[in-house]
């Protein structure tokens, strides 16, 4: 049965004139309204969000991303940390935060690894040891939102910096800025996302990109492509 969204056709047939002509321009005005919400949603585009497999390649993605902009622009205003491996020869034996002007931090490490004995107190990713204490005190300063910020670098939002309680709720204060970010995710082992990274991936700005092997080239150059059109037009 055609409808006009307020009345069906044959509801329609048997309204005054005068009615007809209101649920029409209601309905008008309606759809009106849903079309600028779309474009509402869709017209975000501040929120890039970065997802794949471990070693697909995500933290280089961000960092060669990252480099681009400030070969671009040295006056860009860029703020946040990423996260790399820590290796012992050929073996990995935890990880470290890294601010974008190159301080350091330890984030997890394993056990074997580990040089603090109350440490088997402290959460676990696997057989890594989260030391949330030393996250925090090198990560929480710089999602610190500034008026002359330009574009926000977070990587990751995973389970490791999740045990951190302050660590999320300061991820939303940087959104709510409105101020650019490039982030990454992990993908889901079990295929259900974590609440964290499940809220980001929901949220209306968030564009998603996927990587692969063979499209992270593509993808890289996708991203700072954007921001840097975003990033000119502030």
């Amino acid at each position: 049965m055609a409808s006009n969204g307020w009345f069906s056709d044959i509801q329609m047939e048997f309204l005054p004139e005068e009615w007809r002509m209101c649920a029409n321009d209601m309905s008008k005005n309606r759809n009106t309204q849903g079309s600028l919400r779309e474009m509402a949603v869709a017209g975000t585009g501040k929120f890039f969000l970065v997802t794949g497999p471990p070693g697909v390649g995500k933290t280089t993605l961000i960092i060669r991303a990252l480099e681009s902009l400030k070969a671009s622009n040295p006056d860009f205003k860029l703020q946040g940390f990423y996260t790399r491996e820590i290796r012992e020869g050929s073996e990995r034996v935890g990880f470290e935060v890294v601010t974008l002007d190159g301080r350091k931090a330890p984030l997890a490490t394993t056990s074997s690894s580990s040089r603090w004995p109350a440490c088997f107190r402290w959460p676990t990713v696997g057989k890594y040891i989260v030391d949330v204490a030393s996250f925090e005190s090198l990560a929480l300063p710089e999602l610190q939102v500034r008026e002359d910020t330009d574009l926000f670098i977070i990587d990751e939002v995973g389970k490791m910096e999740l045990y951190s309680s302050s660590f999320f709720p300061a991820v939303l204060k940087v959104l709510e800025s409105n101020i650019p970010i490039l982030a990454s995710v992990p993908i889901p082992k079990s295929g259900r996302d974590i609440p964290g990274v499940a809220r980001l991936k929901n949220h209306p700005g968030a564009s998603i990109f996927t990587l692969t092997t063979s499209n992270r080239d593509g993808v890289k150059d996708q991203i700072y492509s954007q921001l840097i059109d975003l990033l000119r037009k502030k």
